[in-house]
C-alpha cells in the first residue's frame, strides 16, 4: 500500500499548500475550457468566470462532498455550431438555458427512482468500459496537436519540441512516484513550471500577449435569447451530458474511495451540473461539465480536499477579471500541456480498468464480453453517427451503445431469452 497520505474531500488543507494544490487544478483545466470560447467566437473571459462560479455553486449544492471542477463543456460543440450558423449565440444560449432546466427536472427524478436503474443501463461491463474511454479518447489530444496538446504527430515538429514534452512528462512521472513532504502533493504543477522554464529556454513562448492585455477586463455578459428550433437541435445533448456525468462521478468515486452516487448523491450532483450550465447560458456563457483533467489530477496527488478545488474556482474567477493572469497561462505551449496530459487522461482510463477489476465483472459470461469489447471498440473506432444535429462519436457513441445493448440484455435475461440463463 502507498504511503502517500491522502488528504480526504472534507479535509482542511495548511494554508501553504492550498494555493499550489489550487494552482494545479487550474493550469489542468485551463486549456481545454477556453478552447470551447475560441471555437464559438466568444469572450472567453465570462467562460472563466462562470467556470469558477458553477464550480462553487457545485460544491455549495453537494454540500462539499463531491469534488469536481466543472469547465467548459465540449459536448455542445456540434449543435451550438449549428445555431450560431443559422440564429446567433444568443439563441444557442437560450437553448443551453432549456437544458438546464430539463436536467435539473432529471435531477429531481433521480432522487424519486433512486440510482438502481444505472446498474441496468450501464452495468459495471459497460459502465467500467466507459469510465476508461474517458481517459483513452482524450490520449490522441496529446500528441496529435491543437491548442491543448503538443504537435509531435505534425511535419514542421522540431527536435525541441519532443524535448520539452518529455522533460515535462517525465518531470511529472518522476515526480508522482519519488517526491516527498511537501512536494509530493504538487507534481502536476511542477512539472509545468520545468516545463514552461524548458520552452522559454528554447525560445517557444511568446510574452506579446501578456505586455498588450488590459491590466483589468471585464468579461462580455449577453442576455439569452429563446426560439423552439433552437431548443430542439440541443436536446439531445440531454442523454450525452447525462451518461459524460454519471460517468465522472463513478470514477471520482474510484479515485476517493467514497460512493458519491449515493452520499451526497448522483440527484444533487446532477442537478448542480445543469444548473450551473442554465445560469451560465443565460447570462453568455457556455454550458459547463465535470471535468476529467481535474480528476486525474486528484488521482496522481491524493489531495481531494474541496477546499482546493474552490481555491482553483476563485482563481478562474480573478482570471476573468485581471488579464495578464489568463494571458501569462495562455503562453503555456502546448507541448506542456500535452506532456502532463499524457499521465493525467492514462490514470482516468486505468481508474475504468479498476472499476472492472474491483466489481469482479465476470468475463465467462457472453453479455460482459460482449457489453465490454463492444463499448472499447464503438468508442476508439473513429466510427461517427450524426443524429438530430449532433454528432456521436468516442465516449458518448460508446456510452450509447452500451445503453441499448445494457437494456437489451436486461429485458432478454428477463423474459429468459438469454443462452446462459437457461443454462443456469
Amino acid at each position: 500500500m502507498s504511503t502517500k497520505k491522502i488528504i480526504q474531500v472534507d479535509e482542511k488543507v495548511p494554508g501553504k499548500l492550498l494555493v499550489p494544490l489550487s494552482l494545479q487544478h487550474t493550469f489542468a483545466m485551463f486549456g481545454a475550457s477556453v478552447l470551447v470560447p475560441i471555437i464559438f467566437g466568444i469572450d472567453p473571459s465570462i467562460v472563466l468566470l462562470m467556470n469558477g462560479i458553477s464550480t462553487l455553486l457545485f460544491i455549495l449544492i453537494t454540500k462539499g462532498k463531491a469534488p469536481a471542477y466543472l469547465g467548459s463543456s465540449f459536448a455542445f460543440i456540434g449543435p451550438t455550431s449549428i445555431i450560431i450558423a443559422n440564429q446567433g449565440f444568443q439563441y444557442a444560449q437560450g437553448a443551453f438555458v432549456v437544458l438546464g432546466i430539463i436536467g435539473c427536472l432529471l435531477a429531481l427524478f433521480v432522487r424519486r427512482v433512486g440510482t438502481k436503474w444505472i446498474d441496468v443501463v450501464l452495468p459495471p461491463a459497460a459502465m467500467g468500459a466507459v469510465v476508461a474511454l474517458i481517459g483513452l479518447e482524450l490520449a490522441g489530444n496529446t500528441v496529435q496537436g491543437g491548442s491543448i496538446g503538443a504537435n509531435l504527430m505534425t511535419d514542421t515538429a522540431a527536435s525541441q519540441d519532443f524535448i520539452v514534452f518529455f522533460i515535462t512528462l517525465g518531470v511529472a512521472i518522476l515526480g508522482s512516484v519519488l517526491f516527498k513532504g511537501f512536494l509530493s502533493t504538487i507534481p502536476i504543477l511542477i512539472s509545468i513550471v520545468v516545463g514552461y522554464l524548458s520552452a522559454i529556454a528554447f525560445g517557444m513562448v511568446d510574452f506579446t500577449p501578456v505586455l498588450e492585455t488590459s491590466l483589468f477586463t471585464m468579461p462580455h455578459f449577453q442576455w439569452a435569447k429563446f426560439d423552439l428550433n433552437a431548443i430542439l437541435t440541443m436536446l439531445p445533448v440531454l442523454l450525452v451530458l447525462t451518461s459524460e456525468h454519471i460517468g465522472h462521478q463513478v470514477v471520482t468515486s474510484n479515485v476517493i474511495g467514497r460512493d458519491l452516487m449515493k452520499e451526497p448523491g448522483l440527484h444533487r450532483s446532477l442537478f448542480a451540473d445543469y444548473f450551473a450550465s442554465a445560469l451560465s447560458g443565460l447570462i453568455g456563457g457556455v454550458p459547463t461539465t465535470t471535468y476529467g483533467e481535474n480528476i486525474g489530477v486528484m488521482a496522481i496527488t491524493r489531495v481531494y480536499s474541496v477546499r482546493v478545488i474552490a481555491g482553483a474556482a476563485i482563481f478562474s474567477i480573478c482570471m476573468a477579471f485581471v488579464g495578464p493572469l489568463a494571458a501569462l497561462i495562455s503562453t503555456i505551449p502546448g507541448n506542456v500541456i500535452g506532456g502532463v496530459t499524457f499521465l493525467l487522461y492514462g490514470m482516468i482510463g486505468t481508474s475504468g480498468l479498476r472499476l472492472l477489476v474491483e466489481s469482479k465483472v465476470d468475463y465467462s459470461k457472453s453479455k460482459n464480453l460482449i457489453l465490454t469489447s463492444i463499448v472499447f471498440v464503438a468508442g476508439l473506432s473513429g466510427l461517427t453517427v450524426n443524429f438530430a444535429g449532433i454528432e456521436l462519436k468516442g465516449m458518448i457513441l460508446a456510452s450509447v451503445v452500451g445503453i441499448i445493448l445494457s437494456v437489451a440484455f436486461y429485458l432478454f435475461d428477463k423474459a429468459g431469452w438469454m443462452n446462459e440463463s437457461a443454462e443456469e
